[in-house]
């Protein structure tokens, strides 16, 4: 079986131009989607602001021995 450049199978069929906007309303879609989980990836990793000590309990460390 020979496959060739020229056959009309491979050729697109774009008579029906609702499918390529379809197409596009999905690929929109999905790089909204995708946006969207890079943002709360981002927003993961940022770290946690750190909290004051309450009392005194650790701030004075006794190294000497």
């Amino acid at each position: 079986m020979a496959v060739t450049i020229g056959t009309p199978n491979l050729e697109p069929n774009m008579s029906n131009g609702s499918v390529g906007v379809k197409v596009a309303q999905l690929a929109k879609g999905q790089q909204e989607a995708e946006g969207e989980i890079a943002l709360q990836l981002i927003q993961a990793a940022q770290p946690a602001t750190p909290t004051s000590p309450v009392g005194n309990s650790g701030h004075n460390v006794n190294i000497k021995v």
